[in-house]
């Protein structure tokens, strides 16, 4: 009976542990991630109420795509945040985050249901850039983590996380069946919901497969730390040591001569930056030539991708397309903005580390390609709009891994959570001269000549409407034009990293793991954990004492 009670207790013990160390595990941070980038896009959605926006509000469509500007700026410039999670930890950084969420949402859902006074125009667009600058503090958080944990297998991670979620190695392929069951599970139902007239019970009964699916990841966590706890019993029963040394060298105080001479070099260093794959300082990677051909080429890419989703309300609409039709855009749009994030994070891995194919050049394919997309809305072919729909979130979605990849790999690791959100302002960039300067006006343009020509006149506060293929035909063959110049860029970076994709880019994060193994912490700044050592670390049993237990 005893020896019962203290079998049963050791039990409850060890499934205490085992509960804790799931809760704890690198694993079930990703998992949480899962959960967090799930509930993330929402500036996708725009197009779903932009057309509300325009008419309760009585906006042009300039001052809605200045609008929907905020929204890309917002949701881009996470220079904030990133800075913000050099100094706190990642729950600081997402706890602000929800904060920014609720309080710019709120206050735009008061100002459409006439719920307060009309906000003036900067009021609406302070209160978008809120809402979608909250994003990029999950973004940050989540992102940024994940990347320091798995430099080894940054592409999938990225590629995934930037999809919604992210790990590394065989796990990571079990997550990617999980989400491509996911995504093609909601396709069916953007078919069905299209075909047939669903019932608030058949509405419940697809939303619940859906969070089945997405909860269904949680059952690898488990699995895979079930795994690691069997292992560590194993090695436990064997008798066997690990010893893991940590050299913390003392620190050297610095001398006032050698902090002067440091502060005079400061601006001189700006411009002499480390070899590709180094850590560069924030202001040696914002002053790069590199960053900077990044930056363009990223700028006409995703502006025009961005000008297509903030727009699709109003093309839908100029061409004829039914309401519900509107709405299926858009989920294509995320769809395939997910899928493009994942099998570009995957396949650029995969090609980079069998064949060396470098990631700018697979970036320079994907501009390219969205320029099809452009073309199909100018020239608005039947139906047109479904294809570019998806293939607009295919390229969107592609080039965000991609860009964010090509940073850490040129500019190393070390203040990765910063440089990745000076990279991400490429696409506010865009987004401004395409979205409002180009599409807006020309927009804004062809409506007032329609409306002149029905003997009409707009009055002050009136929605401003346009209707035809006249309306985006030359904003999109400008955007085009403009989407094959940033591919034209892309390709200078190509040539100037071609010696550096040559080589073993990984080869500093190897030599980590060799001497993780070997019971030493790695000295680089790889993000590698003390129980990432512990986990990868090889136990040697010596043979004398494995016989003598014997």
């Amino acid at each position: 009976m005893i020896l019962t009670e203290k079998t049963g207790g050791g039990s409850r013990r060890e499934m205490k542990s085992f509960f804790l160390a799931v809760l704890s595990s690198r694993l079930f941070m990703v998992f949480a991630t899962i959960i967090i980038m799930s509930v993330n896009g929402s500036g996708y959605m725009f197009g779903l109420y932009s057309n509300d926006i325009k008419t309760t509000l009585g906006y042009d469509q300039t001052t809605l795509n200045l609008l929907s500007f905020f929204k890309d700026l917002g949701g881009n410039l996470g220079i904030l945040s990133g800075l913000i999670y050099e100094v706190v930890p990642p729950w600081v950084v997402l706890s602000m985050g929800s904060v920014l969420n609720f309080f710019g949402y709120f206050m735009i859902w008061l100002s459409v249901t006439s719920r307060t006074a009309k906000p003036q125009v900067w009021q609406m667009c302070l209160y978008m850039w809120i809402a979608a600058n909250s994003q990029s503090f999950p973004n940050t958080g989540a992102l940024v983590t994940c990347v320091k944990n798995f430099p080894g297998s940054r592409g999938c991670v990225l590629g995934l996380l930037k999809g919604f979620i992210g790990l590394s190695g065989a796990i990571m392929t079990q997550f990617l069946y999980i989400a491509l069951g996911l995504a093609g599970f909601i396709m069916v139902m953007i078919i069905l919901q299209n075909r047939l007239s669903f019932t608030r019970t058949e509405y419940i009964g697809s939303a619940s497969v859906v969070l089945i699916l997405l909860l269904l990841p949680l059952v690898i966590v488990i699995k895979e730390e079930f795994n690691v706890s069997t292992s560590k019993t194993q090695a436990s029963n064997t008798h066997s040591q690990l010893n893991v040394v940590i050299e913390n060298p003392p620190a050297v105080p610095a001398k006032p001569a050698e902090a002067t001479k440091e502060a005079f070099n400061c601006i001189k260093k700006m411009f002499k930056p480390p070899d590709r794959g180094e850590d560069y300082t924030i202001l040696q990677a914002i002053f790069s030539i590199d960053m900077l051909i990044l930056f363009i080429a990223t700028a006409c890419g995703t502006g025009g991708a961005l000008t297509v989703i903030d727009n699709l309300g109003q093309l839908g609409k100029s061409l004829g397309y039914p309401t519900h039709s509107i709405s299926a855009f858009i989920s294509l749009v995320s769809i395939w903005n997910f899928l493009g994030r994942v099998l570009a994070g995957y396949l650029s891995e995969i090609v980079l580390t069998k064949y060396n194919f470098p990631r700018p050049l697979m970036l320079t394919f994907v501009i390219l390609l969205s320029c099809v997309g452009h073309l199909l809305i100018a020239f608005a072919v039947p139906n047109s709009l479904y294809f570019a729909s998806v293939m607009t979130g295919f390229c969107l979605g592609a080039q965000l891994p991609l860009l964010c990849a090509i940073i850490s790999e040129l500019f190393g690791l070390k203040h990765y959570s910063t440089m990745y959100n000076v990279g991400s302002v490429s696409s506010p960039v865009g987004s401004y001269i395409f979205n409002v300067r180009v599409a807006g006006h020309l927009y804004d343009k062809e409506a007032v000549k329609q409306t002149e020509a029905l003997g009409r006149t707009r009055k002050p506060g009136q929605d401003l409407n346009c209707s035809g293929a006249k309306c985006y035909r030359l904003a999109f063959l400008i955007i085009t034009a403009a989407t094959l110049f940033g591919s034209i860029v892309s390709l200078i970076l190509v040539f100037r990293t071609r010696t550096f994709y040559k080589g073993d880019i990984y080869k500093k994060f190897k030599e980590e793991v060799v001497e993780s193994q070997a019971g030493v912490a790695p000295t680089g700044h790889g993000g590698l954990s003390l129980r990432e050592m512990e986990d990868n670390a090889i136990v040697t049993v010596p043979e004398k004492t494995a016989l003598s237990d014997g």
